[in-house]
């Protein structure tokens, strides 16, 4: 839920209310670095999303435990991240299933991995909205809650 002006040079965050509100954690690291499963998972969906200012490659992991079923987001992927993946696959915590991808792929951005909780997908595949206007706040606060839930991250 952080607020960012960087969002500002793309036509996709602009509108009647701007996009600029962070919904996922960014994790800074060189095109190449493993991302690593921190649960078992399903593979749900996942796309190239090379528009200017989204994702490029993207993979959405469906898990489940006794009460509920919530969606990971891992953006910012290498191209070689999604090719061979198949819906339904099955991801163990832990498995490295996918890599950074570099500026060129992944829309201009530096080498970072985006990682964001998503409670209820709607009719998505391989895509999610990871920045909101402030007048959404409240249904994303929501719905994408802090990933440091699941993380325990101290930085």
């Amino acid at each position: 839920m952080e607020q960012r002006n960087l969002y500002g040079t793309s036509a996709r965050f602009q509108g009647e209310q701007p996009r600029n509100i962070h919904l996922g954690m960014d994790f800074w690291c060189a095109s190449g670095t493993s991302v690593m499963a921190p649960l078992d998972g399903k593979v749900h969906s996942f796309a190239n999303n090379s528009d200017d200012g989204n994702y490029g490659p993207t993979i959405i992991l469906e898990h489940q435990n006794p009460v509920s079923t919530f969606y990971t987001l891992y953006g910012h992927l290498s191209l070689e991240s999604i090719v061979g993946l198949n819906p339904g696959q099955y991801i163990t915590k832990g498995d490295a299933f996918a890599f950074l991808g570099a500026p060129e792929i992944n829309v201009g951005y530096a080498p970072h991995l985006h990682f964001q909780l998503i409670i209820d997908m709607g009719k998505y595949q391989g895509d999610y909205p990871g920045v909101c206007s402030s007048n959404e706040i409240l249904y994303y606060s929501k719905n994408c809650p802090n990933p440091n839930l699941l993380l325990g991250y101290d930085a």
